[in-house]
């Protein structure tokens, strides 16, 4: 029992090594806020830790972390009541930016300004529509990946996908004009 309860730790430790940076990078893309990005992370861990034995290798570890991340963050928008009217609110209009909560990742406060815009333009995407961004232009999965991570067709992948560069495209050209080159890239 002990030495089962030992290998779960090494194996928990590596997954935990592997992993966490994109699993937390994930997670604040979703709810653009550093705490409670930090918070998901740990009852991501928790939901780890209790269904590590039901894991049995028909995915990938990535592909399976993901999936318990993504419903750590269902869970998280269908507690939370009028989510998408605070986000608006949390958006000055005539400055065109979020109003920062005081906190963006490094790798996005060192990008471009046209990343910048992105980033703040998927606050604007469906939940679905985000997912579908993050987990294939920021984590770089595959369609077939990411169809496993959400439990989906990849033709639902792919039509969500490209509502969500249509929406991403629109928002830019609306706020800023010529930034509207990233989602035409990657569009094909």
């Amino acid at each position: 029992m002990n030495g089962g309860g030992e290998k779960m730790n090494s194996v928990f430790d590596e997954i935990y090594t592997k992993y966490h940076h994109d699993v937390f990078q994930f997670l604040f893309y979703m709810v653009n806020h550093k705490e409670t990005a930090e918070d998901l992370v740990q009852e991501v861990y928790i939901r780890v830790l209790n269904s590590y034995h039901r894991f049995e290798g028909k995915s990938t570890e990535k592909t399976w972390l993901f999936s318990i991340a993504r419903n750590v963050a269902i869970d998280h928008f269908r507690k939370q009541k009028n989510w998408k009217e605070r986000i608006i609110d949390k958006f000055d209009w005539s400055k065109r930016q979020i109003k920062a909560d005081g906190f963006l990742p490094e790798e996005i406060t060192m990008q471009s300004e046209e990343m910048k815009s992105v980033y703040n333009a998927l606050q604007y995407c469906t939940v679905d529509q985000k997912m579908v961004i993050v987990f294939r232009y920021i984590q770089e999965l595959s369609i077939s990946e990411t169809a496993k991570t959400l439990g989906w067709t990849e033709s639902k992948v792919k039509t969500t996908q490209h509502r969500a560069l249509k929406a991403l495209r629109t928002f830019l050209e609306e706020n800023g004009g010529e930034e509207d080159s990233y989602a035409e890239t990657k569009v094909e």
